[in-house]
């Protein structure tokens, strides 16, 4: 029995070109919502469709064409009493915590989810996809595609900051539980959007 995973990460947004924490809510923005639709015919086929809590992942598969159901264990990094602050203010307010959640995958000094328990909770999603035959299409945050990949490849946690994920790629996982190969992103369709989701945090 094999298994194959397509992650594919939201179209730009606000929060995602300002570096802000993403707290659920915003919109995508127009040419980011156009490039969706744009790339809808080149999603592969899928037998489930899934997706991350939040107006950004909704809208995209809903741009996307597809009826996806909404998972829980699939929302972004909860990062607590940062969530809607840019990675600029939350720099310039608190350094020395930013710097230790940076650094330390078992921090979590914004009193929300440490990257060590975000990587756990998207691995055990996995591992349960991971006993189902078939092709699931998730329409996931980045910091999901991170932790799917350090989990996958049983990567040490302190490689989730230096796994980039632009906007509407597609990352594959292939096998079955306990096993996984990677095929990495690529554009759903030719896309101009810059890579600037590479900078930390929930949508940044």
């Amino acid at each position: 029995m094999t298994s194959r995973v397509l992650l594919v990460s939201p179209a730009s947004s606000p929060a995602l070109r300002q570096a802000r924490f993403y707290d659920g809510f915003g919109p995508l923005d127009p040419s980011g919502a156009a490039r969706a639709r744009a790339a809808a015919d080149s999603l592969p086929r899928a037998d489930r469709a899934v997706r991350s809590p939040g107006a950004r992942c909704h809208e995209t598969a809903a741009e996307l064409g597809l009826d996806s159901d909404e998972l829980p264990e699939l929302a972004t990094l909860d990062a607590g009493h940062w969530r809607g602050r840019t990675l600029q203010e939350v720099g310039a307010a608190e350094p020395e915590a930013l710097m230790r959640w940076l650094t330390d995958p078992e921090s979590a000094p914004h009193d929300g989810e440490s990257v060590q328990a975000l990587c756990q909770r998207v691995g055990a999603w996995l591992e349960s996809e991971g006993q189902e035959d078939g092709r699931t299409l998730a329409v996931v945050e980045p910091e999901v595609v991170r932790a799917a990949v350090v989990h996958a490849l049983t990567l040490p946690p302190e490689t989730f900051w230096r796994l980039d994920v632009p906007p509407l790629t597609v990352t594959e996982l292939s096998g079955r539980s306990g096993r996984w190969n990677l095929r990495l992103g690529r554009p759903l369709a030719d896309d101009t959007t810059p890579a600037n989701s590479r900078r930390p945090g929930t949508g940044i």
